[in-house]
């Protein structure tokens, strides 16, 4: 018969250790499987973090491009419109035989550009101004002493930005700096034959 201890209140060390050990055990999964829902529980707060703020990158842009295709959406509308208003401008150059029409020109013509005024129409001033091919198409190039070079002299169309875009560049004539003359040559040694 084997001789086991027993401890005051009845059991024995061995049970003891093996319940300790089966307990030590457990919490070892237990902390192991914690630290796992820890790892997951972080990696699903920065994928839900990441996603509410592409969330809002989303809607911030479709709000951003809401609001300019309300803004520009009679852009094509008052582009339609540019090549009346030329032809006002035109009217308003040509010699008419009353003074009553052209006064009607003329008053139409202002009520029409006040109109797209208002709706964020605004020409592109040219005369006198540097070139600038953003804003000017250059038709014609002139030389010229007169001028300072790439300066613009007169204008063919005129060009409108609507609210800070360009609609239409200007159809400009620009300075282009006169070629000095080369000096006549005084060889000497010029051969007649």
């Amino acid at each position: 018969m084997e001789n086991t201890e027993t401890k005051a209140d009845g059991v024995s060390a061995n049970q003891t250790t093996t319940t300790e050990t089966a307990a030590n055990v457990e919490l070892d999964q237990l902390r192991v499987e914690r630290d796992g829902l820890r790892v997951e529980r972080d990696e699903l707060r920065d994928t839900l973090l990441r996603r509410q703020a592409e969330f809002d990158n989303f809607r911030k842009r479709v709000e951003r491009e809401r609001q300019e295709q309300i803004t520009y959406a009679s852009m094509d509308v008052v582009g339609d419109l540019l090549p009346i208003l030329d032809d006002f401008e035109r009217a308003l150059m040509a010699d008419s035989g009353s003074p009553e029409y052209a006064k009607g020109i003329q008053l139409i013509y202002q009520r029409m550009a006040e109109s797209l005024k208002k709706t964020g129409l605004e020409p592109i001033e040219t005369a006198g101004k540097p070139f600038d091919p953003h804003i000017h198409q250059a038709i014609e190039r002139v030389e010229t002493n007169e001028s300072p070079d790439n300066t613009v002299l007169g204008e063919f169309q005129k060009g409108y930005h609507f609210k800070g875009k360009l609609l239409r560049p200007s159809m400009v004539r620009v300075a282009v700096a006169a070629p000095i003359p080369a000096p006549p040559r005084n060889d000497s040694k010029i051969l007649n034959i």
